[in-house]
Protein backbone atom coordinates (compact mmCIF):
# COMPACT_ATOMS: atom_id res chain seq x y z
CA UNK A 1 0.00 0.00 0.00
CA UNK A 2 1.59 3.29 -1.06
CA UNK A 3 1.89 6.10 1.46
CA UNK A 4 1.58 9.66 0.19
CA UNK A 5 2.84 12.66 2.08
CA UNK A 6 0.33 15.43 2.66
CA UNK A 7 1.41 18.91 3.68
CA UNK A 8 -1.07 20.78 5.86
CA UNK A 9 -0.81 24.53 6.35
CA UNK A 10 -3.13 26.63 8.53
CA UNK A 11 -4.04 29.93 6.86
CA UNK A 12 -4.89 33.28 8.45
CA UNK A 13 -8.62 32.44 8.42
CA UNK A 14 -7.98 29.26 10.42
CA UNK A 15 -8.56 26.81 7.55
CA UNK A 16 -6.24 23.81 7.28
CA UNK A 17 -5.16 23.58 3.61
CA UNK A 18 -3.81 20.28 2.30
CA UNK A 19 -1.56 19.61 -0.67
CA UNK A 20 0.33 16.57 -1.89
CA UNK A 21 3.91 17.25 -3.07
CA UNK A 22 3.85 14.20 -5.36
CA UNK A 23 0.42 15.02 -6.81
CA UNK A 24 0.49 18.56 -8.20
CA UNK A 25 -2.89 20.25 -8.30
CA UNK A 26 -4.53 17.91 -5.80
CA UNK A 27 -5.63 20.05 -2.85
CA UNK A 28 -8.31 20.03 -0.17
CA UNK A 29 -9.00 21.68 3.17
CA UNK A 30 -10.75 21.30 6.51
CA UNK A 31 -11.89 23.45 9.39
CA UNK A 32 -9.84 21.35 11.85
CA UNK A 33 -6.65 19.34 11.52
CA UNK A 34 -8.60 16.09 11.89
CA UNK A 35 -11.10 17.15 9.23
CA UNK A 36 -8.26 18.13 6.90
CA UNK A 37 -6.71 14.66 7.28
CA UNK A 38 -10.06 12.98 6.58
CA UNK A 39 -10.54 15.19 3.53
CA UNK A 40 -7.01 14.32 2.37
CA UNK A 41 -7.79 10.60 2.51
CA UNK A 42 -11.03 11.06 0.56
CA UNK A 43 -9.44 13.41 -1.98
CA UNK A 44 -6.61 10.96 -2.62
CA UNK A 45 -9.11 8.18 -3.35
CA UNK A 46 -11.15 10.45 -5.62
CA UNK A 47 -8.09 11.73 -7.50
CA UNK A 48 -6.85 8.19 -8.13
CA UNK A 49 -9.96 7.43 -10.16
CA UNK A 50 -9.29 10.25 -12.63
CA UNK A 51 -5.50 10.52 -12.56
CA UNK A 52 -3.71 10.57 -15.90
CA UNK A 53 0.07 10.54 -16.12
CA UNK A 54 1.94 12.59 -18.75
CA UNK A 55 2.52 9.41 -20.76
CA UNK A 56 -1.24 8.75 -20.89
CA UNK A 57 -1.22 5.91 -18.37
CA UNK A 58 -3.54 5.86 -15.39
CA UNK A 59 -2.85 5.27 -11.72
CA UNK A 60 -1.18 7.51 -9.21
CA UNK A 61 2.59 7.93 -9.49
CA UNK A 62 4.80 6.20 -6.97
CA UNK A 63 5.16 8.47 -3.96
CA UNK A 64 8.51 9.65 -2.66
CA UNK A 65 9.52 8.77 0.88
CA UNK A 66 9.74 11.44 3.55
CA UNK A 67 13.54 11.16 3.33
CA UNK A 68 13.44 11.84 -0.41
CA UNK A 69 11.13 14.80 0.15
CA UNK A 70 13.41 16.24 2.82
CA UNK A 71 16.13 16.43 0.15
CA UNK A 72 13.78 18.47 -2.08
CA UNK A 73 14.44 22.14 -1.31
CA UNK A 74 11.02 23.20 -2.62
CA UNK A 75 9.25 20.77 -0.29
CA UNK A 76 11.45 21.68 2.68
CA UNK A 77 10.64 25.35 2.14
CA UNK A 78 6.89 24.69 1.77
CA UNK A 79 6.83 22.40 4.82
CA UNK A 80 8.36 25.04 7.09
CA UNK A 81 5.70 25.80 9.69
CA UNK A 82 3.34 23.15 8.35
CA UNK A 83 2.26 19.69 9.40
CA UNK A 84 3.44 16.66 7.42
CA UNK A 85 1.06 13.70 7.45
CA UNK A 86 1.33 10.24 5.89
CA UNK A 87 -1.81 9.18 4.01
CA UNK A 88 -2.08 5.48 3.14
CA UNK A 89 -3.73 4.68 -0.18
CA UNK A 90 -4.95 1.24 -1.09
CA UNK A 91 -5.67 1.05 -4.82
CA UNK A 92 -8.95 -0.58 -5.83
CA UNK A 93 -8.54 -4.00 -7.34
Amino acid sequence: MPTYIALIQKDAAGTFNVSFPDLPGIVTAGDTLDEAIEEAEETLEYAAGDWRNPDGSTGLPTPRSIDQLRDDAEFANAADGGTVVEIDYEPAE
